[in-house]
């Protein structure tokens, strides 16, 4: 992986979480309207910040629905990371790290995807990122996937991702790979957190807490490594 920059200009490292609802702090709910979101300051991204301390901005760019590389023909075409992460890199840049947490939407059962395929896509948007310029003096951000952890296929959003849970389980040692082979960092939230029984997907206000200050451990270390 990229060794880690700092933004010279600034002296404050940027780390941009791009992801999906989970990443917006979508409170669990099997509600289909009325849905509520966390306070920043119980959402991963905001912990993180807490955590990290002074000299750094987080940037939370969440969106509910959020797939790696599908255009949603039900939920709309806007929902596809595919073509909002360029946007999103030079909106905000320089960024020193973006962080990946994407692939719990590529499971809904219209998009008919493998584990392999969404890996695959995570792979894709890892490398865009590692491409671009969006980082300081214009060299790439390093990127941290973090794989999603296992979900429960619950009420009716068991049968939107029908099957998804099965899929779910084979995440963390495909996203490794992926990572390993895009030349990012790897995280697997499934290691410290689970998904919310209540509705199978999103993650509660405990979970938020564990992972937001876990991978702020995980940020510094790579600092460390740098």
């Amino acid at each position: 992986m990229q060794a880690w920059r700092s933004n010279a200009v600034t002296q404050t490292r940027t780390i941009m979480c791009f992801g999906d609802s989970n990443t917006y702090g979508a409170i669990p709910t099997l509600a289909r309207v009325g849905r509520r979101r966390f306070t920043p300051d119980r959402r991963w991204p905001g912990i993180m910040r807490r955590q990290l301390g002074s000299g750094w901005d987080v940037i939370e760019e969440g969106q509910g629905g959020r797939t790696t590389v599908h255009d949603d023909p039900i939920e709309g075409l806007h929902k596809n990371g595919l073509k909002s992460l360029p946007v999103c890199l030079e909106t905000h840049m320089p960024l020193d790290l973006v962080i990946l947490m994407l692939g719990t939407n590529d499971l809904k059962h219209r998009f008919s995807v493998t584990p392999n395929d969404v890996a695959d896509s995570v792979e894709i948007l890892a490398r865009i990122v590692l491409r671009s310029e969006a980082g300081p003096a214009g060299v790439a951000p390093a990127v941290l996937i973090v794989a999603p952890p296992q979900m429960l296929e619950v009420d009716w959003f068991g049968q939107m991702f029908l099957g998804g849970a099965a899929k779910s389980m084979h995440f963390a040692g495909l996203f490794r790979d992926a990572a390993r082979r895009a030349g990012a960092a790897f995280f697997n939230a499934g290691d410290v957190v689970e998904s919310s029984a209540v509705d199978g997907i999103h993650l509660d206000s405990d979970a938020h807490r564990v992972l937001g200050t876990e991978l702020a451990k995980a940020v510094q270390s790579l600092i460390g490594k740098a």
